[in-house]
């Protein structure tokens, strides 16, 4: 039997697809926002950090 035939016999097996890529989607989108937002200054800041020692 293939992989798949294990899948559909699982009961609610497609809300954990769709719970996933809401998960994805929403995590990428604060992301996306929080990039736009942030001021260069602070990038410049983070990107320093591992050479101040």
């Amino acid at each position: 039997m293939k992989f798949i035939h294990y899948i559909e016999k699982i009961a609610g097996v497609d809300i954990f697809g769709l719970t996933s890529l809401l998960i994805f989607v929403i995590f990428f989108l604060a992301m996306l926002t929080w990039v736009f937002k942030t001021k260069k200054k602070t990038f410049r800041e983070i990107s320093q950090i591992p050479l101040d020692n």
